[in-house]
């Protein structure tokens, strides 16, 4: 399988013509929906916008997350409109049609792996990071200037419902994509805010969003184990290069002691960044693994704008990993101390 990240990874179809191929699919055929592994704000607010509306037009729907799901996610969706891969498997009967948003990369599809090779004429992908693998899908929409997959998402419903503007879309549909929205723009904090950003976000509300109530759900809901992981985090804080480059860690026992899950992660990357010479800000964590299995770490990093920004996708490329300018990740198969010695040389070169 190749897991190659080239320039090929780019747009191959317009928001128009995926919107056609979703319409022209039997109505006793399944589309699967999916996204990344341990999906976020936009994640499933892309994803659940799109199944709402496919649902809507008589379209039979699967959709599935993977990898342990934030606990909101309850509060956004029922039981009955999504399931997990953990919980239920692989969708039954097999979709017709796979329909991915927010991500097209082998490495955040694991799971998905067996469903995908081989297909991709019968796999479309609607995306927003720099890098993924082009073999996944023939069909592809990448639109690597939106501030999220919510944006393209928010088209591909406005024109299957046929509406004039995406103020017109169903509250149920308007929530989730201002949710995915404004997740993945730190609350329109992130330079990747732009006009169309708050555009959106002032359609979306005007549709019936009820942008306080997704942010008292997301940021106003912490529990004390979270809190008890953040202070570990900071507790393991190195500053390097000045105090331009800051690393923290957390180890499975840091999750154990906090009484904290991997979900409870969100965020922590950016808390560094709050030091007035900090550029860039890194945090490792460890995964659970099999008996026998090598280690494996997950990487999220960020940095900020400004005079000798540091890109912290193109140090993630040297690490196996991608995303975006100012807000990339990676997965590698080291320990703890290992990763962070190779995060440090990625970040200083």
């Amino acid at each position: 399988m190749s897991t190659s990240r080239v320039e090929q990874y780019d747009t191959t179809a317009s928001i128009d013509q995926i919107a056609a191929a979703l319409r022209a699919m039997n109505d006793t055929e399944t589309i699967g929906i999916a996204t990344h592994m341990k999906p976020d704000g936009d994640a499933i607010g892309s994803t659940l916008a799109v199944a709402r509306t496919l649902r809507s037009l008589g379209k039979r729907v699967s959709l599935l997350y993977m990898g342990g799901p934030p606990r909101w996610l309850e509060t956004m969706a029922t039981r009955a409109e999504r399931n997990t891969f953990e919980e239920d498997g692989l969708p039954d009967p097999e979709p017709a049609l796979w329909l991915i948003l927010d991500t097209g990369s082998w490495s955040q599809l694991e799971q998905l792996t067996p469903a995908l090779t081989g297909r991709s004429s019968s796999v479309i992908i609607i995306d927003h990071h720099l890098q993924g693998d082009a073999p996944i899908a023939d069909r592809r929409h990448v639109d690597k200037d939106a501030a999220a997959a919510a944006q393209p998402a928010a088209e591909l419903c406005r024109i299957l419902l046929g509406l004039k503007s995406c103020s017109q879309l169903p509250v149920e549909i308007a929530e989730p994509l201002f949710l995915g929205l404004a997740t993945d723009t730190g609350w329109f904090r992130h330079s990747n805010t732009k006009p169309a950003t708050l555009r959106l976000a002032a359609d979306l509300i005007e549709a019936g969003a009820n942008h306080s109530r997704l942010y008292a759900m997301i940021e106003q809901s912490d529990t004390v184990g979270r809190l008890r992981l953040i202070a570990r985090a900071l507790g393991s804080l190195e500053l390097f290069d000045n105090d331009r480059i800051a690393i923290m860690k957390l180890s499975l026992a840091d999750f154990e002691h906090a009484g904290a899950s991997h979900g409870d992660t969100g965020g922590l990357a950016d808390m560094a960044l709050v030091i007035q010479s900090v550029r860039a800000s890194a945090v490792i964590t460890e995964q659970a693994v099999k008996a026998g299995a090598p280690p494996l770490t997950k990487i999220s990093m960020r940095s900020k704008e400004g005079p000798n920004a540091i890109d912290v996708n193109e140090v993630c490329n040297k690490l196996g990993g991608g995303g975006h300018a100012r807000a990339s990740g990676a997965r590698m198969t080291l320990t703890l101390d290992q990763t962070r010695s190779r995060v440090l040389e990625a970040l200083l070169t």
